[in-house]
């Protein structure tokens, strides 16, 4: 399957994975975001089945990644094209920490 790319203001309801690393994520992340970075994603995967999800990383090419594992694992998976660079640009606030 063809995983769809949304936009910032496309953003809706569902959990929002930030695939990027643990310092990356500290770094600046949407709110609400939880942190699975992409290198654990496989084992973690199947947990997000039949969920809602949104995948998100720095600029969208490892959220992509992301969205096709998930996918493959049955969720229902889109991911914000631009990542984290759009959303700021939109001029909306990230958290920090962890």
């Amino acid at each position: 399957m063809t995983v769809r790319e949304i936009r910032v203001d496309q953003l809706g309801a569902g959990v929002l994975l930030d695939v990027r690393s643990p310092n990356e994520y500290a770094a600046g992340h949407l709110p609400g975001a939880v942190n699975v970075p992409l290198d654990e994603l496989e084992t973690a995967a199947a947990r997000y089945a039949g969920q809602d999800v949104v995948t998100v990383c720095h600029s969208g090419a490892r959220s992509l990644a992301a969205a096709r594992l998930l996918d493959a694992a049955g969720a229902r998976v889109q991911s914000l094209a631009g990542g984290t660079e759009a959303w700021r640009q939109a001029g909306h606030p990230v958290e920090t920490g962890h």
